[in-house]
């Protein structure tokens, strides 16, 4: 099995990097954003729709066999190996013609992550990994980050219109007291991944969706950050909260956010 992970990794790289240059192509100037809402703050593009179906279309044609599910879409092929893609993760910022937006493609055998591929073209910058295979950004080995010490941590929190502004506002207290730098990006994709490769020390999200995470859970693992069990805890079927932490700090940040990391 693993040369056939491997054998679909590489293919799946040209795919992503086809589908990152539709998107580069179809990106909105900067300015008011272009889009509709689907709901408060949550934009879709046509972009969206347009790099799914080509992905999708695309992976179909590779491995007929491999199951499939995007974030419009839905799960619309089953197969023991499955791919979940986020066509667009950091829409909002798209939308803008702002830069920190990616394509997120994983792959799962049953329920267990086997490759990411995380590319984010407006910022030049792909991270890959396979289970077992070590973690990368831009064919560079990348790790969590060293520090120990919250005072001098930084943390992500994304923001969800499915959390109440009130628990929003607790957590972000929590890390302030621990002395944290905050911080909020509009990517949860790139988040985890700069967790993965020591950019941040932390990312919290209240309310994420496996087509977010699933290219980021092998990034994290390969990477040595600790990660709260999101697909054991609900995460394969609806969108739950996840932690990332670098492991110096993620006892105390799990403890202060009071998520717990396996």
């Amino acid at each position: 099995m693993t040369q056939a992970i491997l054998t679909r990794f590489e293919a799946a790289r040209s795919v992503v990097r086809d589908a990152a240059a539709l998107a580069m192509k179809m990106r909105p100037a900067p300015g008011g954003p272009k889009g509709t809402l689907k709901s408060a703050q949550d934009w879709l593009t046509e972009t969206d729709g347009a790099v799914e179906a080509f992905i999708s279309e695309r992976i179909g044609m590779l491995f007929p066999e491999d199951g499939f599910q995007g974030e419009e879409e839905g799960r619309t092929r089953t197969g023991t190996l499955r791919w979940v893609v986020d066509p667009i993760d950091g829409t909002s910022n798209y939308a803008r013609g702002r830069n920190r937006w990616c394509i997120s493609l994983g792959l799962l055998d049953g329920d267990t992550p086997v490759a990411g591929i995380i590319e984010a073209p407006a910022l030049g910058e792909t991270y890959t990994a396979v289970r077992g295979h070590g973690a990368f950004l831009n064919g560079q080995r990348i790790h969590a980050s060293p520090v120990t010490d919250t005072a001098s941590s930084l943390i992500e929190m994304g923001w969800s219109n499915r959390v109440p502004p009130g628990v929003f506002q607790q957590k972000i207290d929590a890390i302030l007291n621990l002395g944290a730098m905050p911080r909020s990006g509009g990517s949860g994709a790139i988040a985890l991944a700069e967790v993965a490769c020591g950019r941040q020390d932390g990312y919290l999200e209240i309310c994420i969706n496996l087509w977010d995470v699933a290219a980021a859970l092998v990034l994290l693992d390969e990477a040595g950050a600790r990660v709260s069990p999101f697909l054991r805890d609900g995460g394969l079927t609806g969108g739950i909260h996840i932690l990332a932490a670098a492991p110096g700090i993620a006892d105390t940040l799990s403890d202060a956010v009071g998520v717990s990391l396996k």
